[in-house]
This record gives structure tokens, C-alpha cells and sequence, in this order.
């Protein structure tokens, strides 16, 4: 074996491997929510009520959970490689959200694929009895085409998740694993505020105004998704690059590619027999449960709480330039958090006081733009400045169950007053808007905490050839739950509020009303739960991890 230093003993190169990584899942966060903040708009111009949108975003891991993808994903990660998997999760994506994309367009209103959806999959056998079907009677067409294309893109961004969790154990495992892992996952997210920041300005783009509101038949909601097709475009690119990088460091070390490993059903049955591994992905499951499918409705959850007054036509509040003004901000904000975390002394401070304040100046300007999803743009922002010292706390100090357990605790917090207590502001122009600023925060900075503990503990739990088939069975029961919380969201949402399609079809309001008039505490109250759920499950895995010495509350670093 080649005895020199190779790329990955280069500290520079493999988080330049790092970035091409966590650049493809940035791309491929912003088309997972791309209809999110637009949900009020897919009701008022595509007729999907809440549980056509909320079946549609689950249908994005159907195909993981039920056709067993994600474990067939890991067994090919295992096989055939980081390299392989990550462009071929790449292709993936791209072709269901090409599908997604026509689904929307004008050009699928009056098809003959039109009429045929709307005539057929109203009743799939077995399916339909279990209470699992991705479809529906009386669902939209555009609604069953779009989850189709989801499906097959889950597919891919599932595949590709485990795929960059494996690679980045490869390039840093025994080095800064967490803050790696912590690093990759807050740039990822930053896609999930480019998303609320530009999803609805580009569907807007070029509509018209009549008698002060938003003309709804210039509105096209197809350009937010094309929009996230170019993107994922780009990411099979980051993944092409990385695929000549990976290829050189096994030139340079002489490691064959995990695909010289023979994979063996005994290999899956050593990792579901342990107890540590079924601790941790039910953890897993719970608190993304909690979270993920809250994103996708998160924006409109805002819109039904707090009261809105769009900006005066004409000023720079309501242009499109200041969507792109604000968008430099965040990056300012995330980069600057960011860059603090390897910076000491002054330097460090004076890179923080300028993040601080360049947050305290994205804020004010959601306030003056009066809009909900340039709000719960913040979410990831404080994220991305603790994620990196979260992660570097446990490659150094440990503590992973610790904070696992706190951030359920928050998680807990932040739904509760979701639920109880933004509805109080829903007068007060400014305190509402404050307090779901400073919850935002914190449900992110919580979010932080999954990603910078959990995923890094799974190495500890595992033989290593196994790694991308225990990532892949982890990923799937995740996505039990991503699937069935976005659809219980929906249909608790149509059920709690009966009222809603009772007034619009008697034409006592307007749909743009009735997407924005939803009671929400039902649904929050349920991810609360959830939380709940997670934070007792915590004190069973330290308890565990004490027991039996997995080593979950040690450092990563050696």
C-alpha cells in the first residue's frame, strides 16, 4: 500500500470533497420543499386542498418505504460504491423532478395524460385496503403526476443521502467526522431558506395585480419547480466532479472500492439485531418526523397565525430586487457563522458580531416585506453558525445521546407554542412576527443537533463494511414516518376544519382565502407529541449506551 500522503491526509482537498458533497444535497434540499412555501398557491391555481398537497409530499418516500428502495439503495452503496451510487442518485432526482415539473406546467392542463390520470389509480387493490395508497378518488391529476415524480426524486435524494453520509466517513473517519457531517448538513439546509426565499417570487414572477390583489391566472407555479430542475442539474455535476476526486484517493491509497466487499443477508440481520441500532433509528424517525413534514407546511401554518399588510405597490418592499438583496444578507449571515467556528481570539468575535447583525437585518426585512415564507427563511440560519460547534463538540467532548435529548426538548417547545401561543399575536403586527422569528431560530438550531450527534454514532454501532446498508435501513424507517406525517397532516387539517370547503363551495369566500384560513393546532399538537415520543426514547438510549458501552457519549477524535 502507497505509504505517501494521499487527498484525504490533505486537509484542504477533502473538505473540498466535503463541499462538492454537501453542494449536490443543497440543490437537492431546495426541490424536496420547492412547493412548500406555495402551498396557499397550489390550492388557489391547481386545486389541491390539503390532502392532495399532503399526499403528494408524502408520496416522496413512498416508493423507499414500500418498495423497499432505500434498502436496495444501501446494498448498491455497499457494492458498487460512493462513486456509482452518488451519480446514479443524481440521474435519479433529476428524472422525477422533470416529471414533477411537467405535472405542474401548462402544457399537462387538457392532455390526453390529463384525462387518463383523472379516469384511472382512483383504486389500487390491497393498497387501498391497507390505508397506504399514494392515490385517490377525486384527487387532481396534476396532483397523481406530481407524485409519481416525487417519488421516483425520493428515491434519488434518499439514495443520495446515504451515499454522502458514507463518503464523508470515508474521507474523514478518525479525523473531524461530526463537525464534517455537522458542516455538510447545515450547507444542505441552506437550501431549505434559498427555497422559501425564491420559490414564491419566481411562481409570481410577472403577474399581474387586479384591484390590489395578486392575479391568480398569471400566476404559474410551474417556474419555481423548473426553477429546482436546474439546480439538480447542477448537483449531478458536484457529483461528477466528486466521483474523478474519490476515484484518485483510491489510486493513491490502493483501497478497493466497497464494491470488493460481498454483501450477505447475515450482514443486515447483525445490524437489525442490535439494540443500540434500533435505538437510535427510532430516534431517528421520530424527531425528522417532527420535522420535515412540518417544513412543508410551515409557511402557510404562518399565513392562517399571523396577519399580513403586503407592502404599498411600487416601493422596494414589494420589488422583486429586494428578494435578491435579502438573499445576500443570508449568506452573509451564513457564512460569516460559518467561517467564525475555525477563527480564534478577536477574529472569531468580530466574524460573529457581524453575523449577528446581518441576521438582525434579514429579520427586519421579512418584517418589512410582510411575507410567511421569507420568515421561516430564517430557520436554518442559526443553525449553520452551531451546527459546525455542536459537531466539533462531540468529535472532542462526546455527549452525542445528551444532545439528542435536548434538542427533543426544544423540538417540544417550539410546536407547543406553534400551537398555543402565535395565535395570540395574530392581531399584533409586530409581536407575532417576533415570536415566530425567535421560535423559527430555535426550532432550527435544534435541528442542528441531529445531524452534529446522531449520524456520526451510527460508525460506533456497526462493523464499517456495513455502514451503507445500516445508513440505508436508518434512512427507511425515517421514511416511514415522512411519508404518513405530511398526509395525517393534511387530512387532520381538512377534517379539523370542515368549515373551510363548507364557505368555498357555497362561494362565501375565495380560494386564496381558504388557503390561508386553516386552524393548525390539531397537527401541532400531534408533532409534539412526537417530540415527546423522542425525548423519552433519549433516556432509554443513555441508559443503553451506559449498559452496554456502545460509546455513544465519547469523542469521535482519536
Amino acid at each position: 500500500m502507497n505509504t505517501t500522503q494521499s487527498l484525504r491526509d490533505n486537509k484542504t482537498i477533502r473538505w473540498i470533497a466535503l463541499l462538492l458533497l454537501a453542494l449536490g444535497m443543497f440543490c437537492a434540499y431546495i426541490f424536496m420543499d420547492i412547493l412548500s412555501p406555495v402551498k396557499d398557491l397550489m390550492q388557489s391555481t391547481r386545486g389541491w386542498d390539503s390532502t392532495a398537497f399532503g399526499t403528494m409530499q408524502g408520496s416522496e418516500t413512498f416508493l423507499n418505504v414500500f418498495i423497499f428502495f432505500l434498502i436496495f439503495a444501501g446494498i448498491i452503496l455497499d457494492k458498487m460504491g460512493v462513486r456509482f451510487t452518488a451519480i446514479l442518485s443524481g440521474a435519479v432526482m433529476l428524472i422525477g423532478a422533470v416529471i414533477k415539473w411537467y405535472a405542474v406546467s401548462g402544457a399537462f392542463v387538457g392532455s390526453g395524460l390529463e384525462t387518463w390520470f383523472t379516469n384511472h389509480l382512483n383504486y389500487i387493490p390491497g393498497f387501498q385496503e391497507l390505508g397506504i395508497s399514494p392515490f385517490y378518488e377525486g384527487m387532481p391529476a396534476s396532483a397523481k403526476v406530481a407524485s409519481v415524480g416525487f417519488m421516483i426524486f425520493g428515491c434519488g435524494v434518499e439514495m443520495a443521502g446515504i451515499t454522502v453520509s458514507r463518503g464523508i466517513v470515508k474521507w474523514f473517519k478518525g479525523r473531524e467526522m461530526a463537525l464534517a457531517m455537522g458542516s455538510e448538513m447545515a450547507l444542505a439546509r441552506l437550501g431549505v431558506a434559498t427555497c422559501m426565499i425564491f420559490s414564491p417570487l419566481i411562481a409570481k414572477w410577472g403577474s399581474d395585480i387586479v384591484d390590489d390583489r395578486l392575479d391568480l391566472t398569471t400566476v404559474n407555479v410551474a417556474n419555481s419547480v423548473a426553477f429546482g430542475v436546474i439546480l439538480l442539474m447542477i448537483a449531478l455535476i458536484m457529483f461528477v466532479i466528486y466521483f474523478f476526486m474519490d476515484k484518485k484517493l483510491d489510486a493513491q491509497t490502493g483501497e478497493a472500492e466497497e464494491k470488493d466487499d460481498v454483501f450477505k443477508i447475515s450482514d443486515l440481520k447483525g445490524i437489525l439485531a442490535s439494540g443500540g441500532f434500533w435505538l437510535v433509528a427510532l430516534l431517528c424517525v421520530l424527531y425528522y418526523s417532527a420535522i420535515f413534514p412540518f417544513q412543508k407546511y410551515a409557511v402557510n401554518m404562518l399565513q392562517c397565525n399571523l396577519t399580513f399588510t403586503p407592502p404599498a405597490e411600487g416601493s422596494f418592499w414589494a420589488s422583486n430586487n429586494v428578494t435578491f438583496v435579502q438573499y445576500g444578507i443570508m449568506l452573509v449571515v451564513a457564512a460569516f457563522a460559518f467561517i467564525s467556528n475555525f477563527r480564534k481570539g478577536a477574529q472569531k468575535y468580530v466574524l460573529l458580531g457581524i453575523s449577528v447583525v446581518a441576521l438582525i437585518v434579514f429579520c427586519y426585512m421579512g418584517y418589512m416585506r410582510q411575507s410567511a415564507e421569507t420568515i421561516f427563511a430564517v430557520f436554518p440560519l442559526l443553525a449553520v453558525g452551531i451546527t459546525p460547534i455542536l459537531g466539533k463538540y462531540v468529535d472532542t467532548k462526546g455527549k452525542a445521546a445528551s444532545m439528542l435529548m435536548i434538542g427533543s426538548i426544544l423540538l417540544i417547545i417550539c410546536h407547543l407554542t406553534f400551537a398555543f401561543i402565535l395565535p395570540l399575536f395574530k392581531d399584533s403586527d409586530m409581536g407575532g412576527i417576533i415570536v415566530a422569528y425567535l421560535t423559527i431560530l430555535v426550532l432550527g438550531s435544534s435541528f442542528s443537533l441531529v445531524p452534529a450527534s446522531l449520524w456520526p454514532s451510527v460508525p460506533k454501532l456497526v462493523d464499517h463494511k456495513v455502514i451503507g446498508s445500516a445508513y440505508a435501513l436508518i434512512f427507511w424507517i425515517q421514511n416511514i414516518g415522512l411519508w404518513l406525517f405530511p398526509l395525517l397532516i393534511g387530512k387532520i387539517l381538512d377534517k379539523t376544519n370542515p368549515d373551510i370547503a363548507q364557505k368555498l363551495a357555497s362561494g362565501e369566500i375565495v380560494p386564496e382565502t381558504a388557503a390561508t384560513s386553516y386552524d393548525y393546532t390539531a397537527p401541532l399538537l400531534m408533532l409534539a407529541g412526537l417530540g415527546i415520543a423522542a425525548l423519552i426514547l433519549g433516556f432509554v438510549l443513555k441508559a443503553w449506551d451506559r449498559k452496554k458501552g456502545l460509546g455513544l457519549e465519547l469523542p469521535n477524535m482519536k
